[in-house]
Parts: C-alpha cells; sequence; structure tokens
C-alpha cells in the first residue's frame, strides 16, 4: 500500500516538473526557428544577389549609355525573379548612369544614360554608395588603390519581420544586401 502511494505522488511531480520547464523549452525552439528563418531568407537574398552579379560581370560590354539602361533593367528582373516566393525589392545601377528599382514586380527606371560612358572611383559600402566625379579614362588613380573604372552596383532587400527582438542583419524589418561589381 505504502508503495502505491509513493507513485501517485511521484506521478505528480513528474507533471509539474515538465509543466515547469515545458515554456523554457518552446521558447528556446521558437528561438531557434525564427533566427533559422532570418539566416535563410538572407542567404536566398545572397545567393540572387550573386546571380545579379554575376550577369553584370558575364555581360561587361553592355556598361555604355546605349545598353546601360537594358543592362539594369535584365539584372534587377533576374535578382527579383530568382529569390523564390515573394520578389525582393531590387535596385541596380549601371555606372553612375541608368538605374532601375524592381519593387512587387513593377520595373521604375532612372538615371542619366550618358554618365555610362565615363569612369569612377567610387567609396562607400553596399547600400550607401559615392560615385565621386566622372571621368575620362582608365588611367586615372582613385583616393587609396586602382584606378577608375566603371561598375554596376546591385542592392536587394526583403521585408522580413522577426518573431523575437530583430538580429544584426535585419534592420527596421528589411533583409538588405548589396555588391559593387568592376566590369572594366
Amino acid at each position: 500500500m505504502r508503495r502505491l502511494l509513493s507513485r501517485r505522488r511521484n506521478s505528480g511531480i513528474a507533471a509539474l516538473e515538465f509543466a515547469l520547464i515545458a515554456p523554457a523549452f518552446v521558447v528556446a525552439f521558437a528561438g531557434v526557428v525564427d533566427i533559422g528563418n532570418a539566416l535563410y531568407t538572407w542567404m536566398r537574398l545572397e545567393a540572387a544577389l550573386a546571380i545579379g552579379t554575376n550577369y553584370a560581370l558575364n555581360n561587361a560590354t553592355q556598361v555604355n549609355s546605349n545598353n546601360g539602361a537594358t543592362l539594369a533593367a535584365n539584372i534587377a528582373t533576374l535578382v527579383s525573379t530568382s529569390n523564390g516566393g515573394t520578389p525582393a525589392s531590387t535596385t541596380v545601377t549601371v555606372n553612375n548612369g541608368p538605374a532601375v528599382t524592381e519593387t512587387n514586380g513593377v520595373q521604375t527606371a532612372s538615371g542619366t544614360a550618358a554618365n555610362a560612358n565615363s569612369y569612377y572611383c567610387p567609396t562607400g559600402s553596399p547600400t550607401s554608395w559615392t560615385w565621386g566625379s566622372a571621368y575620362t579614362s582608365t588611367t586615372t588613380s582613385c583616393t587609396g588603390t586602382g584606378t577608375a573604372g566603371q561598375f554596376v552596383t546591385v542592392t536587394v532587400s526583403y521585408n522580413f519581420t522577426p518573431f523575437f527582438s530583430s538580429y544584426g542583419f535585419v534592420q527596421n524589418g528589411t533583409i538588405t544586401t548589396g555588391a559593387m561589381v568592376q566590369t572594366q
């Protein structure tokens, strides 16, 4: 009889322990899933960015005033549709000239085609480039290292709202990444 009463008490204790520990496990699991989803989204954007920059390198001869707008539109289409699922917002600028912004499948063109024939010494970091002065040849030395050249910038962003507080690569509910490719 004593053994039977002891088992009943122990089974209640196990249920109580589980009830106390389960919320911590649920929160930890939700955090792992949330950061995993954020990292997966960021990696998809990085892959889309790689597709756009590779296309720019393979079509470097189109970085000029005649073909720059078409190049920007083609890259924007490739990048925004390669993300899978919801299209990413994409901005492509060809040598501080023709630019295309694609949001939700709608492209908006801007920029001056004449700039696409110049050479630049851009500075900055992804998503906040400064083009600097336009030069007429690649023999111009840039401040720091390198010479003037022609460039294509690609910026990709995707709205992402994490379940928990924002991670370092999610800023104001958006994951953004970008790259600049020297084509000449």
